[in-house]
């Protein structure tokens, strides 16, 4: 690993929204092009890289299936959004030049590899980014449950949360207008304050296996590379 970064191995959770940019459903390649290219350069620095994508610009499981779809249908949904968004993701990694692997949660032949933690971690230690998809393979858990899922099955150091907003408030900044920034918080205020982080799942399992969790904006896609440097950018749980 270069001297320069922070961590060593990451797991990288990005919305799905954030994929379709502006036009908040499908995907604004120029835009996935951008944060592929900034995962690339931690790449060169030696970085291993695992990412979870949600679906959010297809399909938010029970917030879209809400009444009309049965919850378990739903979130199955939400499932094979996330699958679509990792096929798309990684062939614009391999036009970037960089090796890009789609494991799933669940057996969708010809889609993707079976997950299987060992297979994982050997791809990341050859340099290709490993993109898993859909979710944990169960219905009520979340992406972001997913994501720290598989951060925990392949010791990496921390979770990059690439989200929508620059890091976490007090309280939702686009409700309050005194909101206040914050560089760092606990897990358990995170909790006790039920700040959006992440869902109380997630946090709670991140919070158990000691996983530091970085929220910043992707919409500067550059944050990523930022952060594994140990720049500020972003809000530390810890």
């Amino acid at each position: 690993m270069s001297m320069s970064l922070c961590y060593s191995r990451v797991l990288i959770k990005i919305s799905g929204e954030a994929l379709a940019g502006d036009k908040k459903t499908g995907f604004d390649f120029d835009f996935v092009s951008s944060v592929c290219e900034s995962v690339k350069k931690c790449l060169e620095e030696g970085a291993q890289v695992g990412i979870v994508i949600g679906g959010g610009n297809f399909w938010r499981g029970v917030k879209d299936g809400a009444g009309k779809v049965e919850r378990v249908s739903a979130d199955r949904m939400g499932m094979l959004a996330t699958a679509m968004n990792c096929l798309a993701v990684a062939d614009v990694f391999r036009q970037t030049g960089v090796d890009a692997r789609v494991m799933t949660a669940v057996d969708i032949q010809g889609v993707g590899e079976r997950h299987d933690v060992k297979n994982a971690i050997r791809y990341m230690e050859n340099g290709s980014v490993v993109l898993f998809g859909c979710g944990t393979g169960h219905p009520f858990f979340s992406t972001d449950t997913a994501a720290v899922l598989r951060a925990a099955e392949i010791g990496a150091d921390a979770i990059l949360l690439a989200k929508n907003i620059d890091g976490v408030y007090t309280a939702d900044p686009r409700q309050d207008p005194t909101a206040v920034k914050l560089d760092e918080i606990s897990y358990n205020e995170v909790l006790a304050r039920r700040l959006q982080v992440m869902d109380s799942t997630a946090t709670s399992l991140a919070m158990d296996n000691n996983l530091p969790v970085i929220v910043f904006a992707i919409a500067e896609p550059e944050n990523i590379l930022r952060v594994m440097k140990g720049g500020k950018a972003g809000t530390l749980v810890h």
